[in-house]
């Protein structure tokens, strides 16, 4: 990892700058970054593998992501996190009926979403509330909220907007 960037990689993707963070045996995280940061091209085998996944995910929405995901978290965030990897591009659920799914309550569901390391890869952005969009790392407005919608438009979701 680059000590100066402090990521592994930095992509400009289609939702800005991407900060990619490794070690030596999976990926940790994925920050979305300032437009001024620069990029930072991949050096690790497993960087330039995510590299290679996201920008073919930024080509082709239906692709699935193999990569080894180490995701730091409590078992219930982790749990939660492992059912948001089964909801297809495309598809989204609300919180309530993933709440529902694994006993538990729509809004410790935000919470573990709010926390999830890795955006995009384990894709929190479909989860919605049923009113609407719901949130996206923490904000229910502004920049984070563009992002989700983009996401969600991108995977082939129609967005109704009131």
């Amino acid at each position: 990892m680059d000590i100066a960037h402090g990521y592994a990689a930095v992509l400009t993707t289609p939702l800005g700058k991407l900060g990619i963070s490794t070690c030596e045996t999976g990926v940790t995280g994925l920050s979305f970054l300032s437009p001024e940061t620069p990029d930072f091209i991949a050096t690790t085998p497993l960087a330039k593998k995510v590299s290679s996944q996201l920008q073919a995910y930024f080509i082709n929405p239906q692709m699935d992501f193999d990569l080894p995901m180490l995701s730091e978290g409590t078992s219930f965030q982790k749990k939660v996190w492992q059912a948001l990897r089964t909801i297809p591009s495309g598809t989204t659920l609300t919180y309530g009926a993933l709440a529902q799914q694994l006993k538990t309550s729509p809004r410790a569901i935000g919470g573990a979403c709010r926390s999830n390391p890795l955006p995009i890869f384990i894709p929190c952005h479909r989860i919605v509330s049923q009113q609407g969009l719901g949130g996206y790392s923490g904000s229910v407005e502004g920049p984070n909220l563009d992002i989700k919608s983009w996401l969600l438009c991108h995977e082939g979701y129609s967005i109704k907007h009131g």
